[in-house]
């Protein structure tokens, strides 16, 4: 199983970070989570700089995909070269994106007919490519999930866990990661907010 997040140039560190520590806490043989970049290194909103762990092509042919969120992603998705790496299908992949990274998701054509969640600031950019904006921070739809705001990125860990590992594992993971004192609520929260949209048959994709 591989999670490639696709962190650009200018990416959130909260988006693609929290995301990668969460998922980092299944430990089984072939799990495997990247960070999918389309150069060898990238930098940061804050100038932080990390090295790719994967390619997007790489990403293409990934289990399941996380698009990240940055300040650069309109020139992202006017980029036609960039754009071209990106060959993801729900039909055979978990497909999710946090904040901008909805822009992304819109501009490959994979939210037609389907509402989605992002941040404020990309909420009208999102809505200009006809894609409607959702006033909560996580929704699915079949292998196809959106989320808004930074910290949002804990539905979308827990959204892939729950799906390839089913709901135990989701709630480990995230209890694992969640603040002393408050993990059962923290727990609650997330499972909450994912539960709505997994299959009726809490079962792993591929069982």
């Amino acid at each position: 199983m591989h999670t490639a997040i696709l962190t650009f140039e200018g990416f959130n560190e909260l988006d693609s970070l929290i995301a990668l520590g969460i998922l980092r806490r299944i430990q089984r043989p072939g799990w495997r989570v990247t960070l999918a970049t389309p150069t060898p290194r990238v930098r940061s909103m804050n100038g932080v700089v990390l090295e790719g762990q994967s390619t997007l092509e790489e990403a293409s042919q990934a289990d399941a995909v996380i698009v990240g969120s940055g300040l650069l992603t309109r020139q992202v998705v006017a980029d036609a070269a960039l754009m071209a790496r990106l060959q993801l299908d729900p039909t055979r992949q978990l497909v999710g994106a946090q904040c901008s990274g909805t822009l992304v998701l819109a501009r490959l054509g994979l939210l037609q007919g389907v509402a989605a969640c992002t941040d404020l600031t990309t909420k009208p950019w999102v809505q200009e490519a006809g894609v409607g904006v959702l006033d909560q921070p996580f929704f699915a739809r079949g292998n196809v999930a959106t989320a808004g705001g930074c910290l949002a990125a804990q539905y979308l860990a827990t959204w892939v866990i729950a799906r390839s590992e089913g709901v135990e594992a989701a709630a480990q993971a995230m209890h694992y990661v969640a603040p002393v004192g408050e993990k059962d609520d923290y727990v609650a929260r997330a499972l909450g907010n994912v539960a709505p949209y997994l299959p009726a048959m809490d079962e792993p994709v591929g069982a």
